[in-house]
């Protein structure tokens, strides 16, 4: 950052989160690059995440820095997220003023925050309406032109223990002079360790992630789960990116199919799917175990996989999930020779792919992503494969084939798969 602007440090996740209390998931990369990032910058700002800081090893030592030394911290207490609670308070105990804190109207805060001004904006789904983002915007950005050029003490720490004082600047200056050094003791053991690809220290977080997405969306699983394995070192707590690597790791296929599966297992195990809530921890469970069922036969990976795919339909409600766990209960009724319960499966498999239609229904009004838009098509044309709708299927499906953009191959591969599965499991 430059010397003769302000700075200013934003306290939230990244990527796509979970809020516990609905069930929604909010991408808050949305937030930040169409909200916080503009309205910092408009208000004469530098502004950075934690994700963008370029440093080596974790996170941590420079983010404590920023706590500490930003001018202003914006802090986005959306989904109700840990971390960010917990930095907002360490800023707060820090610096009396120059705080901000903001939140997605549904968020409901896990202890009593009434002291705390929060100022509140609304996600529509994944996304924001454009009206709410340019509301917000200027809502954001007069409250950091304000509190930057005329500070007023908003830390309830400053409040209520009013003779507290805080932190000296050389303590500030002293704190900033060994995070560099801290930052190269981290790498220096990194690179001790031998490990055979060290993170380059000039990229960030951010810019590892857009190039793990890019591989992605390219179906090149190799290369992401390599630079999501060095982002998992960075930010070694974020189940954002634990997700995205136990993904890229079982469609890598590497060393094998079945391996790649009981790798991907492990990384996800950190996240305790089995009690997690999170809706995409555990429908990635579902899917993971889907698959070693396909691969290996075992019926407890069949009984994980549905019983992953129904909480978290059951909790979230989404498309995603409903196919899923209507496929596997074709595949339940298929392996068993039960044939009251074979029954059974057939007819909730028919109620869920009903319940799937209906909630595509609405969400073609647009205002998706590209791959979102393509999933919902290619989603609708199984559920009415699934009902005996053959050709509003096939429409559906080359609907979704004819996107613009066109989808990733890995996508229409999946797709096709699965299809051919059912077609021959019905």
């Amino acid at each position: 950052m430059t010397d003769n602007k302000k700075t200013c440090f934003v306290v939230m996740g990244f990527g796509k989160k979970t809020d516990f209390a609905t069930s929604r998931v909010l991408d808050l990369d949305k937030s930040y690059h169409n909200i916080i990032k503009p309205a910092a910058q408009e208000a004469g700002c530098e502004c950075m995440r934690a994700d963008e800081i370029v440093h080596a090893g974790t996170i941590d030592v420079p983010m404590y820095d920023q706590l500490l030394s930003a001018d202003v911290v914006v802090a986005d207490l959306s989904t109700a997220n840990c971390n960010a609670f917990y930095e907002l308070g360490v800023r707060h105990a820090l610096r009396p003023f120059t705080t901000i804190t903001i939140a997605e109207d549904k968020m409901v805060a896990p202890f009593d925050v009434n002291h705390i001004l929060i100022r509140r904006y609304q996600h529509m789904g994944e996304g924001i309406d454009f009206d709410e983002v340019m509301r917000m915007r200027g809502e954001l950005k007069n409250a950091i032109s304000i509190i930057s050029n005329k500070p007023a003490n908003d830390s309830p720490v400053y409040t209520f223990v009013s003779d507290l004082k805080p932190p000296f600047r050389e303590i500030a200056k002293a704190v900033a002079a060994a995070a560099p050094a801290a930052a190269a003791a981290l790498a220096a053991a990194a690179d001790s360790a031998a490990s055979p690809t060290p993170p380059d220290s000039t990229q960030t977080i951010s810019m590892l992630m857009d190039q793990a997405q890019k591989a992605i969306d390219a179906s090149d699983f190799i290369t992401a789960k390599s630079l999501l394995a060095v982002v998992k070192g960075m930010a070694p707590r974020d189940p954002y990116v634990t997700q995205k690597l136990a993904m890229s790791t079982y469609k890598s296929k590497l060393p094998d199919p079945l391996g790649a599966l009981r790798d991907a297992e492990k990384i996800l195990a950190d996240l305790n799917p089995d009690e997690s809530s999170d809706t995409e921890t555990v429908g990635l469970w579902g899917a993971i175990h889907k698959r070693l069922w396909e691969l290996n036969g075992d019926p407890l990976d069949l009984d994980t996989a549905i019983a992953a795919h129904n909480k978290a339909f059951v909790l979230k409600k989404d498309f995603w999930n409903g196919i899923n766990l209507a496929f596997l209960y074709v595949e339940h009724a298929s392996a068993t020779k039960d044939k009251d319960e074979a029954l059974a499966d057939r007819v909730l498999a028919r109620r869920t792919w009903k319940r799937v239609v209906e909630i595509c229904g609405p969400l073609q009004q647009g205002g998706m992503s590209a791959s979102d838009h393509y999933w919902l098509l290619a989603t609708m044309a199984e559920a009415w494969l699934g009902l005996g709708e053959l050709a509003k299927s096939q429409e559906l499906l080359d609907s979704a084939n004819k996107l613009s953009p066109p989808p990733a191959k890995w996508m229409i591969d999946s797709t096709l798969e699965q299809r051919a599965r059912l077609q021959k499991l019905l």
